[in-house]
């Protein structure tokens, strides 16, 4: 699991096509760092996950929102697939040796029920809460709201990367 930083410069330095940042990125210095790295755009999902215009169901914005740390892990619990989500009872159940695994998709077939069950309940403890290890850092802000701040905190880092190399 390469982070998103060392694994930018090396797709940047062995590819000739545009290259867009994607893992871990939540503010306009996350942006700044990509783009110094060579990357010509990024791609945030969790940020935008908490914005009110989210189809996420409450209980997924909660977690993120309510996240201090990095509370999340590697699951292949929901789908069959490894994918990172918020730590919940599902996933520590699902780490069990004992615990059957289906290939893709039947996994995500048969935990479906369950999925949508705990999203209807308001509950967050057998359902994928997707979220990058950043979430603790996500803003319930209107969409447009966030790009805007984005955008700032991003021309920001930039002139503050341009001081410091400053003859």
């Amino acid at each position: 699991m390469t982070g998103t930083l060392a694994l930018v410069r090396q797709i940047v330095r062995a590819v000739r096509v545009p290259v867009v940042a994607a893992g871990g990125i939540m503010d306009g210095p996350g942006i700044a760092a990509v783009l110094a790295l060579g990357a010509q755009a990024a791609q945030l999902g969790t940020a935008f996950v908490v914005c009110p215009e989210s189809g996420a169901p409450a209980a997924h914005k909660k977690a993120i929102v309510d996240m201090d740390g990095d509370e999340t892990t590697m699951t292949q619990a929901f789908s069959g697939k490894p994918a990172r989500g918020v730590r919940n009872r599902f996933t520590e159940l699902a780490a069990s040796e004992e615990w059957p695994r289906l290939p893709f998709p039947a996994h995500a077939k048969l935990t479906a029920p369950l999925r949508q069950a705990s999203a209807r309940a308001g509950s967050a403890d057998c359902f994928s809460a997707w979220s990058g290890q950043a979430g603790s850092l996500a803003r319930p802000l209107p969409a447009a709201e966030l790009v805007r701040v984005l955008v700032d905190e991003t021309r920001e880092a930039i002139d503050r990367l341009r001081g410091a190399v400053a003859p």
